[in-house]
């Protein structure tokens, strides 16, 4: 089976602990809330993951440095393609498709560089998005 015909079979979430995945192809996968909230792949984390990758010194945003527990306090399905998570601290502007969740299952390394950067942190950067 291609990686993009893989899809989840079952959703478990859990909104104060994570989001466990049944695949397709029998993988089963478990992200933390926590964990989903620092890949967001929306447009603003990927620049910061590519920044605290160059700078481990990167001033996080306010919302960041919060000592609340990072919760879900809603999720949606796009389609037949993605969830959208809103978390406690409100980010609400990732949508995760399920080619991106397969590449960032904590379970497998191999989806990330020596960095902990993944294949999508790696393509052109937010202001240059056509890596012109």
């Amino acid at each position: 089976m291609a990686p993009t015909e893989i899809t989840p079979q079952h959703l478990d979430l859990k909104k104060d602990q994570g989001l466990t995945i049944q695949w397709s192809d029998g993988q089963k996968s478990y992200y933390p809330i926590a964990y989903l909230r620092k890949m967001s792949p929306s447009a603003e984390m990927r620049e910061l993951r590519k920044q605290m990758n160059r700078d481990p010194l990167t001033i996080l945003p306010d919302n960041m440095g919060s000592s609340d527990t990072i919760t879900a306090t809603d999720a949606e399905m796009i389609g037949n393609y993605a969830i959208k998570i809103t978390f406690n601290d409100g980010h609400a502007t990732g949508l995760y498709s399920w080619t991106y969740l397969r590449e960032i299952d904590p379970n497998n390394s191999s989806n990330k560089d020596s960095h902990g950067l993944t294949k999508s942190d790696q393509g052109p950067s937010h202001s240059n998005p056509l890596g012109l």
